[in-house]
């Protein structure tokens, strides 16, 4: 029998990339607590995962973007010292551009991207900290490092996770807590139905089924990598690019500005 390893909440999880999350979770030996707002889906994937596992496997129905649900969830993540693991999943996305998109869509979006996902980490973390021990996975997005792909507000909550996660990673150091960001591309999910692109009707060769996308990213988890991208062939490009944005944190603040700006050449000659 596969060593108990703690309990695993993940949001999001009663279909696509969180409920293969789920499954791969618990065969690795997690306990499991599923979120997300349909109750049948919950139940059924519940039901499978117990039996097929032997792990004990809770339901909790939520709405993130609900004030009351998300505090039911925290409350959970404060009080259970059984979890040893979060897998912030929850999301939603757009496809459309910035003028043909609803601002009340882009609120929500923000709520549960962004918002749900710091409340979530900030319910966690001090329990992890107190414990030595814990781990939170993030899924943001390649459009996190490319918003000009899909929806600009997508792209930028997307960006807030790869962020926070850098931050989280940096903070945390030395407590025992991993903490992981994983940057999918584009993944086989009814994620593009509610973007407004079904995923048929993009070109085959992109798009990357979410049992592999997860089981790609457990594999980067192990490996230790604090960013994973499923698609990228070369682990050594994404070193480059990191490199070069921490090679630039030391000058980007200064008490003068930078000479390119020649300001003493724009000031008025009449003054």
């Amino acid at each position: 029998m596969t060593q108990a390893k703690g309990t695993a909440l993940i949001t999001g999880a009663s279909t696509g990339i969180g409920a293969i999350y789920a499954d791969r979770l618990a065969k690795r030996g997690h306990d499991l607590i599923l979120v997300a707002r349909n109750r049948q889906r919950l139940a059924s994937l519940a039901r499978r995962l117990a039996s097929e596992t032997g792990r004990k496997v809770e339901t909790v129905e939520a709405d993130l973007t609900s004030e009351g649900d998300l505090q039911r969830v925290e409350g959970i993540l404060r009080t259970n010292g059984g979890i040893s693991l979060l897998v912030n999943n929850a999301g939603v996305g757009a496809a459309g551009p910035l003028l043909a998109s609803d601002l009340g869509k882009m609120v929500d979006m923000i709520r549960l991207n962004v918002t749900a996902l710091t409340r979530l980490t900030y319910a966690a973390v001090p329990g992890f900290v107190a414990r030595g021990s814990g781990t939170i996975i993030n899924i943001s997005s390649i459009v996190a490092i490319a918003p000009e792909v899909l929806n600009g507000v997508y792209g930028g909550t997307k960006a807030f996770v790869l962020a926070f996660s850098h931050s989280l990673v940096h903070e945390l150091a030395g407590k025992g807590i991993r903490v992981q960001a994983v940057l999918p591309g584009a993944t086989a999910t009814e994620f593009w139905d509610v973007a407004g692109t079904p995923v048929h009707q993009l070109p085959a060769q992109i798009v990357m089924t979410a049992d592999d996308m997860v089981d790609a990213a457990l594999a980067g988890l192990d490996l230790g990598e604090t960013v994973t991208i499923p698609s990228l062939p070369d682990k050594a490009e994404w070193d480059r690019h990191e490199a070069a944005r921490l090679a630039m944190t030391d000058k980007l603040s200064s008490a003068i500005p930078a000479p390119r700006y020649n300001l003493h050449k724009h000031e008025s000659v009449t003054a």
